[in-house]
């Protein structure tokens, strides 16, 4: 099984990789990438197994079984890993492609694509040496259970954005976005 898992994570990889580079041609290299570890994780393959109740089909050793091997996610995990490689070796890319786009990138098409724009804005920054972003709260406003932060963001000191949010991390989100829009060519 362990042959078939290293396969099955490198078709399960390719899979994810295409599929991203072809349906989000606005995300960035970077955003793919901690997008394609996302849906290759361990908690998203054990997912897919249970979906498949792949544990109930699993040869475990009698002390394996016993203390719960058919539940544990890094085992089914493995499982479906080693799934995708004998559908692979089987029927070849199509038939595992069908499967992964079922179980796995079927749940990423049904919600929108969310963007990391402080990332993305900490990778502009990066490529030009010897900038500082920041950012700094500038307010709060409403009762407890309906609040709003506002943030700004600054490069080296000077404002680039400002954002709002429900939650401090919304806030700088926005204030990211703001900050890209505004230094865009």
């Amino acid at each position: 099984n362990e042959r078939l898992e290293f396969l099955g994570d490198s078709v399960l990889g390719f899979i994810v990789a295409s599929h991203l580079f072809k349906n989000e041609p606005g995300m960035p290299e970077g955003q793919m990438t901690r997008t394609r570890a996302e849906l290759v994780c361990e908690r998203t393959l054990e997912s897919a197994a249970r979906k498949l109740a792949l544990g109930d089909y699993l040869r475990l050793g009698r002390g394996e079984d016993q203390n719960g091997g058919r539940r544990r996610p890094s085992i089914l995990a493995d499982a479906f890993e080693a799934l995708i490689a004998a559908v692979f070796l089987d029927g070849g890319l199509m038939p595992a492609k069908r499967i992964v786009t079922k179980l796995i990138l079927k749940d990423l098409s049904d919600k929108p694509a969310s963007f990391d724009y402080k990332t993305a804005l900490q990778e502009l920054v990066q490529r030009k040496s010897g900038q500082t972003l920041s950012y700094h709260m500038t307010g709060e406003s409403g009762p407890d259970h309906q609040k709003e932060f506002f943030v700004e963001v600054r490069l080296n000191g000077e404002a680039k954005g400002s954002g709002r949010g429900r939650s401090k991390k919304e806030a700088e989100q926005a204030a990211a976005k703001a900050a890209l829009e505004a230094m865009a060519p």
